[in-house]
């Protein structure tokens, strides 16, 4: 049943112009997707209601939005040149390239988070893997970068060497200090990028669920180090009850339990009350999406399985019907980044922490002075949300999909929904009907996103509005060349009103307003 769903949802994503494979009249190409008129409408407006909650409604966050292509030292300070890896093994039979940490899973139905690829190769041998595809024998395991490369100019040597950002983050540490100092920003404080974002997956599977380009929304939030537990926001999400696995319950074999924020604080489950809050609040915004809490848990990794950067590693989790699968991360990255950039600026790895703040480099990268006590710091990242936006769009289909008598409904939350009203005349043939419907569509269409059509039966219009998630309809029928007055239907319980045309736009928004 959950492989017939997911299988459904393909094919209703492509048939309704949602989204599908990119060059599909060429046969495709693996991990690259084309957003459909629907699929760009629902995509911008998850951005557009994420941008505004988290970055334009709050003080304390700005944005940019930086280079997919940037000087590729970057990407060498940051450790991606060297640690971005993943496992790779090949069939010599059928020369099919394998990620071996998700063979590995599938097959032996174990997680392998954490191992190092010389676990994963022994577990291979161990258990005589071979090739999912043909039965072939396995090559032995190599590390694989996953960043895409490229040249600049019209050379192709190494000088000429570039790379698609495999993430946004960088391009924020090292525009750290021009985006400071331009706005006078006081910690704590928040500098945020949306943006595409590039990895040349082994194996990219799970439809959007792993994707060779996608996008990607990410803040990096700055504090002063001394300052760890001093959130002035921690009172206002300290009672908010979530699923939670920690990583002594994974040791431990037990599942996911409900807990309060402040439960994990007194625990010394999570270190920070920073690192707390804000996970909260992309629950809470995913709540407000939609998404049933229950469908969603907060993963703790485990030591090994942590990122070199991270000291401490949760992800949120959605329940698919392949699993649970990452839908968001949330890092406490301390002071690494932008402590390696000031060590590869002064072409010094080996500069030791107190040192940083005496050279050339902490003033060309960070140059923050406290304006209480004038002491330079090295600002600390206590939580980097990271949010991809196609594991959203995907697990806000899934949420939102449901069936009425043998029918498709996208039950999409009204203010990021696609279309938020369909306008049609009760009867297609009737050219008064007609005329006045696109009169009306042409009225709320200036303030609502609308659909207007005359194709069909009324039924199957309505039957085509549900399967593509508008969340209200509006008939125009005889009554309403009388006394302008419409029908509106309402999605989710398919009642009807009748209501006003002067009232129609005040009265939708606030209908969108109010869920």
């Amino acid at each position: 049943m959950e492989k017939d769903l997911f299988s459904k949802l393909v094919s209703l994503c492509s048939k309704n112009g949602i989204v599908f494979p990119s060059g599909e009249i060429y046969g495709g190409l693996a991990g690259f997707y084309d957003m459909g008129p629907l699929g760009v409408e629902l995509k911008e407006n998850i951005k557009r209601d994420m941008w505004d909650r988290f970055v334009r409604k709050r003080v304390d966050v700005v944005g940019i939005d930086g280079s997919i292509i940037t000087n590729p030292k970057t990407w060498k300070a940051s450790g991606h040149i060297d640690r971005f890896n993943d496992p790779l093994v090949s069939c010599l039979k059928c020369k099919k390239k394998i990620r071996l940490d998700h063979l590995l899973e599938e097959k032996l139905e174990i997680q392998v988070d954490g191992l190092s690829f010389q676990e994963m190769e022994d577990l291979k041998n161990e258990n005589k893997i071979a090739c999912p595809y043909c039965k072939g024998e396995l090559s032995e395991l190599k590390s694989f970068n996953l960043m895409f490369k490229t040249y600049i100019g019209a050379e192709s040597t190494e000088d000429d060497v570039a790379y698609l950002r495999p993430e946004t983050a960088q391009l924020i540490f090292i525009n750290f200090r021009r985006i400071q100092n331009a706005y006078r920003l006081k910690l704590p404080f928040g500098i945020a990028q949306v943006g595409k974002a590039y990895r040349n997956e082994i194996s990219p599977r799970n439809f959007l669920f792993r994707m060779r380009e996608f996008e990607q929304f990410e803040i990096e939030y700055f504090i002063h180090p001394e300052q760890l537990n001093k959130c002035p926001y921690f009172d206002e999400i300290k009672n908010f009850k979530f699923q939670v696995l920690s990583a002594e319950m994974q040791k431990n074999k037990e599942p996911e339990k409900w807990m309060q924020a402040k439960e994990l604080l007194d625990k010394k489950i999570i270190l920070t009350e920073w690192h707390c809050y804000w996970l909260v609040e992309f629950l809470k915004w995913f709540k407000d999406l939609g998404i049933k809490l229950e469908n969603l848990r907060a993963r703790q990794h485990l030591p090994e399985e942590k990122s070199h950067y991270s000291l401490e590693t949760w992800d949120i989790e959605y329940n698919f019907p392949f699993g649970w699968k990452e839908i968001h991360g949330n890092a406490n990255r301390t002071t690494f980044d932008l402590s390696q950039h000031v060590r590869h600026y002064e072409n010094n790895l080996d500069l030791a922490d107190e040192k940083l703040i005496t050279t050339k480099g902490y003033n060309a990268v960070v140059g923050y002075q406290d304006p209480q006590s004038n002491e330079k710091v090295i600002p600390y990242v206590v939580s980097e949300p990271s949010q991809g936006i196609e594991r959203l769009f995907l697990t806000i289909l899934f949420e939102s999909y449901s069936e009425r008598d043998g029918k498709t409904i996208f039950k999409f939350d009204p203010k990021i929904a696609p279309i938020k009203l369909g306008v049609f005349p009760l009867l297609s043939n009737n050219e008064d009907l007609v005329s006045k419907s696109k009169l009306v569509f042409d009225l709320v269409n200036e303030e609502i996103t609308s659909f207007w059509d005359v194709s069909g039966s009324i039924g199957r219009r309505y039957a085509r509005a549900d399967e593509r998630g508008y969340p209200y309809c509006l008939t125009i029928d005889h009554q309403t060349l009388n006394d302008d007055t419409v029908t509106i239907r309402y999605r989710d319980t398919t009642d009807q009103d009748r209501v006003k045309i002067s009232d129609l736009i005040q009265l939708i928004k606030e209908k969108i307003k109010s869920i």
